[in-house]
């Protein structure tokens, strides 16, 4: 909704922030315990609550998945504000949810997840920055 205050703004930004960070630290237990299927999921959602409040940080209104990623594309990628690496890592942890989620002859793997993970991290760090800006 574009009728927000520029505090309840702030405020959901930083509650999508505070969920990434949260989302993150899920992925380390679950890859610990070698849970792959539910570190994939939660890797995804780490970096979808960092989209978003990149997102509501900029009035940007979004109601899918695949809406928030296009998004992505449109206003950060063109602008030169994010990276296409980024973009990319964004694209594949969902569509690799997706995978996980509801295709039962995917099976995420240490070595699927592993080498997302950092990326991911450094994804957040990005979006923060920016909105830091």
């Amino acid at each position: 909704d574009m009728s927000l205050s520029d505090e309840e703004r702030r405020i959901m930004v930083e509650h999508e922030l505070n969920k990434a960070h949260k989302t993150m630290e899920q992925v380390y237990v679950l890859a610990n315990n070698e849970f792959w299927d539910g570190a994939a999921n939660r890797l995804y959602y780490a970096a979808f609550h960092a989209v978003c409040a990149l997102l509501i940080n900029d009035g940007i209104s979004v109601h899918t998945h695949h809406g928030v990623n296009s998004m992505l594309y449109m206003q950060y990628v063109k602008t030169g504000k994010l990276s296409v690496e980024l973009a990319k890592l964004y694209s594949s942890l969902q569509t690799m949810r997706e995978k996980s989620d509801y295709n039962c002859s995917f099976n995420a793997s240490k070595e699927i997840i592993e080498p997302l993970i950092n990326p991911t991290n450094n994804l957040i760090r990005q979006i923060t920055l920016i909105i830091g800006k």
